[in-house]
């Protein structure tokens, strides 16, 4: 699936057309997970569909959602803004980014430095790289020159082997573990057992995908995690706000 969307990328970047620039606030997606009022910060997703998953939520406001998400106290988000399978768009970054107060992540397959232009012009404080679809030659170049761009990146592994590419290269400000296999979607919330000693003490380290509950928060906690990125699980809720809240076992008063 992962070598399926990058070819679809590699097509996209090809026609890609620069918007203009929105001239949108920045504001430091690090120092909001850093100073989040929780020991566990949150990066909250507003996630349409997905490739595994089809269809996540059929009523669909991404601005309602990320409000939603503000008000139950997310520290950060993260917006899809691929199409083909994601059904993102680069809109919806920048609408949401008008709207509200947190820092916000363009979730997307970023093979190209025109993207992170792009996600620049659109309002994104952060972008993503994959560890797993870059070469780490270029995944260090596109890392510099996100923040060149005064763009904070998540950088984003999946195993030990991936972490180590990394680390030959850069020292990540922010480092995520994701939890699913982008080849099988397979997912496992144990992936981060045993690769925290690896970490640089230095970085942030972030758990995402498969994160449910208050014990699961608890568990990547245990194994380093200092922030999670939870998605799928918040937008089946129906009330986004309500579900941060008790992803966290807090009181629902809203």
């Amino acid at each position: 699936m992962l070598d399926k969307i990058i070819e679809t990328k590699k097509e996209e970047v090809k026609n890609l057309i620069l918007p203009e620039d929105e001239g949108l606030p920045n504001h430091s997606f690090l120092d909001a997970l850093i100073t989040s009022n929780r020991d566990m910060a949150l990066i909250a997703e507003v996630k349409k569909a997905s490739p595994s998953k089809g269809l996540i939520k059929e009523n669909f406001d991404p601005v309602e959602i990320a409000l939603a998400y503000e008000k139950g106290g997310a520290d950060c988000l993260s917006v899809l803004t691929d199409s083909p399978y994601f059904q993102g768009k680069r809109e919806y970054l920048t609408a949401i980014k008008r709207a509200v107060n947190l820092p916000v992540l363009r979730k997307d397959f970023i093979i190209d430095s025109i993207q992170i232009d792009e996600a620049k012009r659109i309002g994104a404080d952060a972008v993503l790289l994959i560890s797993e679809a870059l070469e780490p030659a270029l995944l260090k170049d596109l890392y510099q020159y996100s923040y060149e761009l005064g763009l904070d990146v998540l950088v984003e592994v999946h195993d030990q082997h991936n972490l180590e590419q990394v680390l030959h290269v850069i020292t990540p400000k922010i480092l995520g573990v994701n939890n699913r296999n982008l080849k099988t979607f397979e997912t496992n919330i144990q992936q981060l057992e045993g690769m925290a000693s690896s970490i640089p003490e230095e970085t942030l380290l972030v758990s995402e995908s498969g994160i449910y509950t208050k014990e699961d928060l608890d568990l990547v906690k245990q194994y380093g995690a200092k922030a999670v990125l939870v998605g799928e699980s918040l937008m089946r809720k129906e009330n986004q706000s309500l579900a941060v809240k008790q992803l966290f076992g807090e009181s629902l008063n809203v």
